[in-house]
Order: structure tokens, then sequence, then C-alpha cells
């Protein structure tokens, strides 16, 4: 074997070792995208599809990660784009599909039943679809900031960097977002307790 095959066949196998540790290293932080992909999105299903898109552009793109750097807001600024891109895509094409019987699921849930408090009615009422369908009516910019800080446990400086936005703006957001998430939980509770 010659020296130049020599030195290209260490240079392949150095390669595929750190493709390995990269990916072991990503595959290490599922959950942690996965909860902050489920805040993002309307449905399971949706959050799943977002992570999976996140790590096949990861994996794709995976030599343009800085080793030693936050793969953590690496990953999950990728996941953020991806989410950018898909509320543009809905915005220009809103889904008009008709609703069907199974489309009321929730609406029949919510019909009162007797002998329940009202407290217990809007404890019950503002479940975990709740909460998320309250999410979901909060505007993008905001809603990625309240995701990533008070879902995903990222420091304002990491969210900051992970959207791309100054420190300031952050902040700024992650008050007007949580507001507004109060008034959509406040206006499912009083409306449904009626």
């Amino acid at each position: 074997m010659s020296e130049t095959s020599s030195n290209e066949a260490r240079r392949l196998a150095e390669d595929a070792r750190q493709r390995v540790n990269f990916e072991e290293e990503a595959l290490a932080l599922a959950d942690q995208v996965y909860r902050v992909a489920r805040g993002v999105s309307r449905s399971k299903e949706e959050a799943e599809d977002l992570m999976q898109e996140t790590y096949a552009r990861a994996f794709r793109g995976w030599r343009s990660f800085t080793p030693g750097t936050n793969l953590r807001a690496w990953l999950l600024r990728i996941l953020t784009n991806l989410n950018i891109d898909r509320g543009r895509r809905s915005q220009r094409a809103p889904d008009q599909q008709p609703l069907e019987e199974g489309d009321y699921f929730l609406y029949n849930r919510l019909e009162p039943s007797g002998g329940e408090t009202d407290e217990q009615r809007v404890i019950d009422r503002l479940s975990q679809d709740h909460i998320a369908e309250a999410l979901a009516a909060v505007p993008h910019d905001f809603r990625d900031v309240v995701v990533l800080v008070d879902i995903g446990e990222f420091s304002y400086a990491e969210a900051a960097q992970i959207l791309d936005i100054p420190i300031g703006t952050v902040m700024s957001r992650l008050h007007r977002g949580r507001r507004i998430l109060k008034q959509e939980l406040v206006d499912k509770a009083t409306v449904e307790s009626r």
C-alpha cells in the first residue's frame, strides 16, 4: 500500500469516527429536541415530523458543526429554522379541509357533565391538549421564545443564540408571549366553564 493511499485510508477512518461521534452526541439530545419540537407544534405527529427533519438536516450537514461548540443550540437552531419555514408555508396555503366528526372530539369532551365543581371542570378542560392549542395561538416569534425558555429551559442567552436575536428581544418577546398565552388560557377556561 502506498503512502498516499495509506493517508487516504486514515483520513477516511478518522472522518467516519468523527461522524459517528457527532451522531451519538446529537442523538443523546433527542429528548430535549423533541420537547422543544412538541412545544412549537400543534400535534404529536407534527412534532415528530419536525424532529425527524431536524435530524435529517443535521446529519446531512454534520460537517458544518464546529466541535466544541453548543450542539444542543445548533440542533435547535435547525429546528427553529424548519419551524419558521413551515409557518411561512402554512400562511401562504392555509388548511382548507372540511371538518369531520372526529374533529369534534375535543368539543364533545367539553360538554358540561353533572356533579363536577366549576374548578374541577376548568382543570379538566385545561389539559395538555388545551395548553398546546393555546400555545399554538401565540404568534410565531413569541411562541418560539416561550417554548425555548419555559419548556426547553434555555437561558435567555442560549435562546438568543438559537434564534439569532439580541437578549433584550428574547426578554421582550418572552414577556409578551407569556401574556398572550395567559390570556388564551384564561379565555379557554372562562368560556368553557360557563
